[in-house]
Order: C-alpha cells, then structure tokens, then sequence
C-alpha cells in the first residue's frame, strides 16, 4: 500500500480508478472487440489496461510518469511479448499516433486540467480516432452534452461547440469521487464522442473559419454577438443576436 501511494503524482493530477464496474463501462463506451486498436492515455497501474485487453483490444499505452513504466512492464510482461501491448514513455499531448491502417479508438483517465487539450489533439489530428472515450470531470462532461443540471440551462462553449463539430459526445455515466485513489475533489464522468470525422468540413480552410468564428463568438461575451461578427465581415449589421 505504501508503495501504491507513492506511485501517485500530485503534479500529474493522477488518481487511479480501480472499481471493475467503471472500468469496464469505459471500454464498453469505446465498442472494444477483439483487435480494435486502442490508444490509452495514461495507464496509470494498469488497472483499465487490464480491462482494455481482456476484452480483445491490442494496446498503445502512452505513460508520462516513468516511474509507472516498470511496474506496468512487469504486470504485463507476457501482454508485451505477445505484442498485444506497447508501453510509450511520452506526453499525450505529444504523442503522434502512427497507427497505418484501420480505426483506432483513444481512451484514457486523463488529468482535470489536460482535458480541453487533449480532446483538441486527438479530435483534431491527422490521424483521427473513430471513438474518443475519456473519464473527466463531471461537470465539464455535463457541459458538453447538455445533461444533467446543465440541460436546465444549456449554454454552448467553445469547447461543447468544438466537440460537437467532430462527433458526437455521450454522457455514459457519472463515476464517483470515492471510486478513485486518492479521491479528486469533484466527481468524474464517463464522455464518449463517437463518429469522429471532419465530415461538417469541406476542407482545411473551412475547418480552420469555423473555429475562427468560434473564438470570435465568446470573444467578449458582454458584447453582442453581431458586433464581433461584424469584425470578420461575415453577418449584417442588421441581425440582433446575443452570445448564451
């Protein structure tokens, strides 16, 4: 147990989910098969890897903390020799997936305070996941699918908008604080944003203007929505509109 503890990097914002029921409702999220690509973002002691592959996934798992990296080589030893997991000393954020051919799902129990940055990355890469499934804070999850108290009041962001603008996310199941080790401050959230594509976009440049909008949009959000628009000339002067 000691040593359990030591594992845990604050700065890292890591806190291990263990319960079987969650774990699996994660990978149920990502729609594992036997041989579905997976990358998982941070693997922590291996407990959703265990999960992960049991249920037939062939694993990239990228760790950052290297400390971790041993006790995870050891776990899996014959995993890794079979070639149904590849451990990745690296930051998620950047990290390339050089995954050839065929669809890969991304899956992960990321830190709090990376999650608008990941889901960036990987919604946007050039290689992109078909599935996205991740365990972040409820709250944020809540926003993001308009559920929950957020659906009394729904307001879009530019992180609901940009989200949306790629698949569409799902609020699986909410995870409770007393489910990890240690216990973060807040409640988690189980987000899957299926159908991954940039199908809404005809092209780089029309993908680039959305976001551009976007941005201009909540720029000021004192400010009519029309007066920022007006600055990229792209809505007359006429229209009343207000940003939520």
């Amino acid at each position: 147990m000691k040593e359990e503890k030591m594992l845990k990097k604050k700065s890292l914002g890591q806190h291990f989910l263990h319960n079987r029921h969650y774990l699996e409702a994660v990978a149920n999220a990502a729609e594992i098969t036997k041989g579905t690509l997976v990358l998982e973002i941070g693997p922590g002691d291996g407990a959703l890897t265990e999960v992960l592959l049991a249920q037939g996934a062939k694993v990239t798992a990228v760790e950052k903390d290297r400390r971790l990296l041993p006790v995870l080589a050891e776990k899996f030893a014959t995993e890794i020799k079979n070639k149904k997991l590849t451990l990745v000393e690296a930051d998620a954020l950047d990290f390339e997936p050089a995954f050839a051919k065929g669809k890969y799902a991304v899956v992960g129990n990321i830190p709090y305070y990376i999650t608008g940055a990941l889901l960036k990355k990987y919604l946007t890469a050039a290689k992109q996941p078909s599935t996205l499934v991740f365990l972040i804070q409820k709250e944020v999850a809540e926003r993001i699918t308009n559920h929950g108290l957020a659906s009394k009041n729904p307001k879009e962001s530019i992180l609901s908008l940009s989200v949306k603008a790629y698949g569409t996310p799902t609020y699986v199941n909410t995870v409770p604080r007393g489910a990890f080790v240690p216990p973060p401050k807040v409640d988690s959230a189980i987000l899957a944003v299926h159908g991954v594509s940039r199908s809404n976009f005809k092209n780089k440049n029309q993908e680039e203007r959305f976001f551009e909008l976007v941005r201009a949009g909540f720029a000021q959000k004192r400010k009519l929505l029309k007066r920022n628009l007006e600055a990229l000339r792209v809505l007359p002067a006429c229209a009343n509109l207000s940003v939520p």
